[in-house]
C-alpha cells in the first residue's frame, strides 16, 4: 500500500503540537511546577528577601530594616527532533485505530497526526526526565532541578537529607527525615510538597497496606527466631487494595510523583519555587512531516520539532533536599 502524506505543519499551528509534546509530561501536566511560558532568550525571576520589618509604632516615619533583591535567570535551551520513519511500520496500527480497534476517545484523523501523537509523547517523557534530572552537557537535555540545587552552595546543611536505598521497611522513617527538615516558614503552605520518585512513592503505598513482614529476634537480640506480620491489615483495613490511584500525603503535607526524578530521590518545596520556562508560543516553534517518497522514492517520513526548555529555582534556602548530594558545600 502506497500513502503520500501532503500536510506540512509549521508557523501558527506548531503550537498545536509543541503544546501536547512539552506539557503532558506528568509534572507540567498535573501543575507540579510553575510554568512560565514565552520565554524567548531569557527571563529574570526576582528573589526578595527581608531583615525584621516590624517596630513599635510611633507618630514618624522611621525607616526600619533592610529588603534584598536577587535574581536567578532561567534561560530555555534551544532543542529539536529530527526523527526518519518508514510509513509501512506504523499505518497498520493507525488503521487499525480509524476501524475502532481501540478504547481510545479521540482517534487521530490522518497519518500525519498519528505521526506527530507518537513522537509528541517521546518528546513530554524526555522533557519530563530532564525536568528533575537533566543535564545540559548530555544532548537533548537541559540542566534540571537536581542538578540546579546539587550545586547551589546556599542549600542549609540541615536541610540536605542523606538518602537511603527506599523500601516499604523504611519509607516511612525517611519520608520522616524530610518533613522533619521542613523550614517552618514553609510547613502548612498550601502549595507545599514532597516531590518524590516512583520507587519511593510504591514504597509508601505499600507500606500503608501493611501485612508487612519483620524478623523476630530472641530476648538477647542475637538470633533470629522467625518471620511474623506486621502492620495489621493497612491504611481502612483495605489491606493492599487501599490505593486507588488517588492523591498521597505524609504527616500533613501533600506528596507529587515526579516520575523524573531518580530512585531513592525527593525534594520538599513549594510549587512556587520552581519554574519551566519554554519559548512555548514564540516564533522558535517548529513541527513538520516532510513526506520523501516523492522526491528521494524511499518510503519513510522526516518528523522536526524545534522549541526551547529550561528549569529554574527561586529560593535555595526553601528547598529540602533527600538522596541528592550537593557538591558546592
Amino acid at each position: 500500500m502506497s500513502m503520500s502524506i501532503t500536510s506540512t505543519y509549521a508557523g501558527e499551528h506548531a503550537g498545536q503540537y509543541i503544546s501536547p509534546a512539552l506539557l503532558s509530561g506528568s509534572t507540567l501536566a498535573n501543575g507540579g511546577v510553575t510554568i512560565l511560558p514565552n520565554v524567548k532568550f531569557k527571563q529574570v525571576i526576582k528573589k526578595l528577601s527581608t531583615d525584621t520589618i516590624v517596630k513599635d509604632a510611633s507618630c514618624d516615619y522611621t525607616d526600619v530594616g533592610n529588603v534584598t533583591v536577587t535574581e536567578r535567570i532561567i534561560s530555555p535551551e534551544q532543542q529539536q527532533v529530527n526523527v526518519t520513519l518508514c510509513k509501512s511500520d506504523f499505518i497498520s496500527d493507525w488503521h487499525a485505530l480509524e476501524m475502532g480497534f481501540s478504547s481510545h476517545n479521540e482517534l487521530p484523523k490522518t497519518f500525519s497526526d498519528y505521526l506527530i501523537g507518537y513522537i509528541s509523547a517521546k518528546v513530554a517523557d524526555r522533557t519530563e526526565r530532564s525536568l528533575w534530572s537533566g543535564d545540559t552537557s548530555t544532548s537533548g537535555q537541559f540542566d534540571g532541578i537536581t542538578k540546579i540545587v546539587s550545586t547551589d552552595a546556599g542549600l542549609p546543611s540541615g536541610q540536605e537529607i542523606a538518602g537511603a536505598t527506599v523500601t516499604s521497611a523504611n519509607v516511612i522513617a525517611q519520608l520522616g527525615s524530610i518533613v522533619d527538615a521542613i523550614p517552618s516558614t514553609l510547613y502548612g503552605k498550601e502549595d507545599l510538597f514532597i516531590y518524590v520518585s516512583q520507587n519511593i512513592a510504591r514504597a509508601y503505598v505499600r507500606a500503608l497496606g501493611g501485612f508487612q513482614s519483620t524478623t523476630l529476634q530472641n530476648v538477647a537480640g542475637t538470633e533470629n527466631v522467625g518471620i511474623a506480620s506486621a502492620g495489621g491489615n493497612g491504611y481502612g483495613g483495605n489491606g493492599t487494595m487501599w490505593y486507588q490511584n488517588g492523591g498521597l500525603s505524609f504527616d500533613g503535607v501533600k506528596m507529587f510523583v515526579a516520575n523524573g526524578l531518580a530512585d531513592n530521590d525527593a525534594i520538599a518545596t513549594t510549587k512556587d519555587n520552581l519554574f519551566f520556562g519554554t519559548g512555548l508560543l514564540s516564533d522558535h516553534n517548529l513541527v513538520k512531516i516532510i513526506d520523501t517518497s516523492e522526491t528521494l522514492g524511499d518510503d519513510n517520513v522526516r518528523v522536526v520539532m524545534r522549541f526551547s526548555a529550561g528549569a529554574q529555582i527561586g529560593n535555595i534556602e526553601d528547598i529540602v533536599t533527600y538522596g541528592i548530594t550537593n557538591s558546592a558545600n
